[in-house]
């Protein structure tokens, strides 16, 4: 089950619709009250990219890409024009932006993550497919120019000397949600024009 690192059409991604999913049990007591039960730890995106074909071009983008990935086999990054910053959509990436460690004096590896929070209550995502050349890097404030990499397959920062102990390692950085197709088919319309159009292309987020 490899993974392609080759992104989804940035033209087709734009129109696409979708965002997390969460999965909840919920149970109903003779009282009528509930009892509520997270079933994942983590929520797990999902799209439809076929709001965004607009023309047969796309049509045949989509379709190559497909078959390349061989259905639903291989995964692929996609870009979720809502949510793809460590900051805020109107904004542009900060070293400073997501807290992404502590230094201890010894380690020297630090995964990219982004912290969702409303009131009192906040999620961390892990970020595993930040996107070449946007990663920024700081230490107790200070953006670093060097001393450290990237790992843009992981989302892992590594550090050639380890941060001194108590420093606060923060990070910036686009990204992209490592995904795959939901269907093993797709269902192509040909129209009176030829330009033809694809019902659903279901995709979902790859988690490990």
């Amino acid at each position: 089950m490899a993974f392609h690192e080759v992104r989804f059409p940035d033209n087709i991604s734009r129109g696409a619709r979708g965002g997390p999913e969460r999965r909840t049990q919920i149970v109903e007591l003779a009282s009528g009250d509930e009892e509520r039960n997270a079933s994942w730890a983590n929520s797990r995106r999902r799209y439809d990219a076929a709001y965004g074909i607009r023309r047969a071009d796309d049509l045949a983008a989509v379709v190559a890409f497909f078959e390349a990935r061989n259905g639903r086999l291989h995964g692929f990054r996609f870009k979720d024009w809502a949510d793809y910053k460590s900051c805020l959509p109107s904004g542009t990436p900060a070293a400073i932006d997501q807290a992404i460690g502590t230094g201890d004096g010894a380690t020297t590896d630090f995964q990219l993550v982004k912290v969702y929070s409303s009131g009192s209550q906040s999620w961390t995502r892990t970020i595993t497919k930040p996107v070449a050349g946007t990663v920024l890097v700081a230490i107790d404030g200070t953006e670093q120019t060097s001393g450290w990499s990237v790992d843009t397959t992981t989302g892992i920062v590594s550090f050639t000397t380890a941060p001194a102990a108590g420093a606060a390692i923060t990070a910036g950085f686009e990204f992209d949600v490592p995904a795959r197709f939901d269907t093993d088919t797709l269902d192509v319309t040909l129209d009176i024009e030829r330009l033809g159009s694809i019902t659903s292309i279901p995709l979902i987020e790859v988690r490990r």
